[in-house]
């Protein structure tokens, strides 16, 4: 554990005028809240807060996060409270003490709803101060370091959360080296086996090819001595992490991995970087889709460089970063450039980005109400890398990598995205599952009347894109079922003589404990509610009769003693409508819908009309009704459509088809129903599928008992 003398000896070194009597105060009061504590592996417990804050000293932060970094544990930990570190060093340190103290007792690890909240925290805390988390990423890295020392179940858990949640983090901040140190020690915990394999592979190609990185850092070097260019250069061999994931990304064995050497050029100007892009492009062979230009297409988070992969010394692809002095202290800080110092003052670097706009930009995506959807969202922007596109106007739109034109839509605006219906790239018409690369012109084409479309969820990689689809896609529904349950309550209220106004659904909807009329009507219309308990709401006495189960021999009331009934075959009258009956012999009383067409030719025979009505109560469904459908004719169509009838509790007792064309069918179905309410109820959730096209109940004046 270094002293207070040598910590402080660490700031100085960019910070002469660090306020040391305060660093030592701090490190003096943390290590008498900690006295007596110890660590897992049996080292004295501040040594971890001191290790954390010798961490931050290699970016250079300011006074307030290195104490804040030997504090971090006392609130949790320590009797210490807010208060007195408020009173003792100020209360933004208090504050940023207390924010990293909320951090830690977040489980991010959580496979239940609990985690998609924490995030949200997570994310607050991140608005409030970033520098809270660089505290928390500084701490998360020294225990990786260390992890040796916890049991076995609980190194996993601690790399597995490290792996899915800290180090995208600390890359989405463009601390780059800290995601891929982060990642290394979770791979040693996850997958030992496959780390040392490379490694191994690693020591076999040096005795192979001998030292490739001296040889190309040379090759480099020599090429811009040439060229008069000033400009450091650094090689290095790529994470084993970093390999492994593109060996699995590429579904490639470690011997066909080309890339797995980076290099880094260093130079005094912007205008050098694209004079170097030229010498290294003139030298070496590009390898096409492999060149990034985040300098005049800066990341959210600030990072500038030029990214180009040439095939070098024996073919052997090398990735090459080109960047000034400048932009490489943002790449190698991120976020936390912002509060870096330099001699004494706060480091002015035109690259570093304003953190309050950079957790804005980061957050206003986060618009989904569902937790399991601001997860989602949150994982997707974490983990994303990006590319750039321009609009038609040439405003630089970024999106992350795997986009389409229909994320593109939507970060330009929900409505545009909302009213997609095509899209150019570079000027030609392409499908909106296309995935999208850098450079490359997008133009949206919008229709009036267009809405989003269930199947877009599987195209587009935004949160944003998928939370106003989802969002779209619930109005949607809910203006269908309201719909759907107006028309399903106007039917049940007429069945029983009433009138389903306003006022009745409202007291109804009251009765049951819902927020309105308009809830109620969605509720009918998704067959989450049944239109019998509405109606036993408002009416029990009118419920209780409807309760009753009728025999279908006694459906018919207004019948002689001993007089049998059947139902005319060319109106297939149902219970709920009026009805007459025809008397005929030897066949007893045949029963037809009052406006049955067929019943004009016994106008002037009034002596074999017979005035009847339903039974009151609940019927069997056993009432067969002929209706006949035009559906897409598409693979599975039919199947959905005799699932949605089937679902609402009829049965299909005869079908067949009567026209067939390439685009659709027209078929007649037979279906067993209960009642008129019951064939509406069918007939309207037949009408509100998208793949029928027109449905109608069929009657048939002509045809006979």
């Amino acid at each position: 554990m270094i002293d207070a003398d040598d910590l402080i000896a660490l700031v100085r070194n960019y910070n002469p005028r660090t306020n040391e009597a305060m660093i030592r105060q701090a490190y003096a009061y943390g290590r008498a809240m900690h006295e007596g504590q110890a660590r897992q592996s049996g080292e004295p417990y501040f040594s971890h807060p001191v290790a954390v804050a010798a961490i931050l000293t290699e970016q250079q932060l300011d006074d307030s996060t290195i104490v804040t970094a030997l504090l971090h544990d006392t609130i949790e930990d320590t009797k210490s409270t807010y208060s007195e570190i408020a009173r003792l060093f100020g209360t933004e340190v208090a504050e940023l003490v207390d924010g990293v103290t909320k951090l830690t007792n977040l489980q991010l690890s959580s496979s239940e709803t609990k985690q998609a909240e924490n995030f949200r925290k997570l994310f607050m805390a991140m608005s409030k101060d970033l520098r809270v988390i660089l505290v928390k990423l500084a701490d998360r890295l020294h225990n990786m370091r260390t992890i040796r020392s916890l049991k076995p179940d609980k190194q996993v858990q601690k790399a597995r959360e490290t792996m899915e949640i800290y180090a995208p983090l600390a890359g989405r901040m463009g601390m780059q080296w800290m995601r891929e140190e982060l990642e290394d020690l979770a791979f040693r915990v996850l997958n030992p086996d496959a780390r040392n394999s490379i490694i191994r592979r690693f020591i076999t190609l040096q005795r192979e090819s001998g030292d490739v990185i001296h040889k190309i850092t040379g090759d480099i070097r020599a090429l811009l001595e040439r060229e008069g260019i000033a400009a450091e250069v650094f090689g290095r061999a790529k994470k084993p992490y970093s390999i492994w994931r593109k060996m699995q990304e590429k579904d490639q064995g470690f011997s066909r991995l080309s890339d797995i050497y980076g290099f880094r050029i260093i130079c005094g100007a912007e205008a050098d970087c694209y004079r170097i892009l030229g010498a290294i492009h003139r030298r070496w062979k590009a390898v096409p889709g492999r060149f990034k230009d985040y300098i005049s297409n800066p990341k959210a988070n600030g990072y500038r460089s030029i990214h180009t992969t040439v095939s070098g010394r024996d073919g052997k692809r090398v990735e090459i970063q080109i960047r000034t002095r400048q932009m490489h202290e943002v790449a190698e800080a991120g976020v936390a450039a912002h509060w870096a110092y330099r001699d004494g003052v706060r480091v002015s670097n035109p690259f570093a980005v304003d953190p309050a706009k950079w957790i804005a930009s980061l957050t206003e995506r986060f618009e989904a109400e569902d937790h399991d959807e601001f997860l989602e969202h949150v994982k997707l922007e974490m983990y994303s890398d990006q590319v750039f596109c321009f609009t038609p106007k040439g405003e630089v739109v970024q999106l992350p990598r795997g986009a389409t034109p229909l994320d593109y839509a939507y970060a330009i605006h929900t409505r545009i995205g909302n009213m997609c219906v095509g899209a150019k790239v570079d000027g030609m018409r392409v499908p909106l599952w296309t995935r999208l690369r850098n450079g490359q012109s997008v133009e949206i084409i919008t229709a009036e009347g267009q809405r989003p479309q269930a199947t877009w969820l599987d195209i587009v990689v935004t949160g944003r894109a998928k939370a106003a689809i989802r969002r779209s896609l619930r109005e949607e529904d809910r203006e269908r079922f309201v719909k759907l349950g107006r028309e399903l309550a106007r039917v049940a209220f007429e069945n029983v003589g009433k009138r389903a106004t306003d006022k009745a659904l409202a007291t109804a909807a009251r009765h049951l404990g819902l927020s309105g009329a308009t809830e109620l009507l969605a509720r009918l219309g998704s067959a989450e509610l049944e239109s019998g308990r509405v109606i036993a709401a408002l009416y029990p006495e009118l419920a209780a009769h409807r309760g009753e189960e009728v025999e279908p021999a006694r459906a018919v009331v207004g019948l002689a003693e001993g007089q049998g009934f059947t139902r005319a075959p060319c109106c297939q009258p149902v219970p709920g409508e009026r009805i007459v009956g025809i008397t005929w012999r030897g066949r007893g009383v045949v029963v037809h819908a009052i406006d049955c067409p067929a019943l004009v030719e016994f106008e002037d025979q009034p002596e074999r009309w017979v005035d009847l009505a339903w039974a009151g109560g609940r019927h069997r469904a056993v009432n067969t009704v002929r209706l006949m459908l035009t559906i897409r004719n598409d693979a599975g169509v039919l199947g959905r459509i005799c699932t949605l009838i089937g679902e609402q509790k009829a049965n299909i007792s005869d079908l067949h088809f009567i026209d067939r064309k390439p685009d659709f069918y027209r078929l007649l179905i037979d279906v067993d129903l209960r009642d008129a309410e019951h064939l509406h109820t069918v007939m309207t959730a037949l009408e509100a599928e998208s793949d029928v096209a027109a449905i109608e109940r069929h009657r048939e004046p002509g045809r006979k008992l």
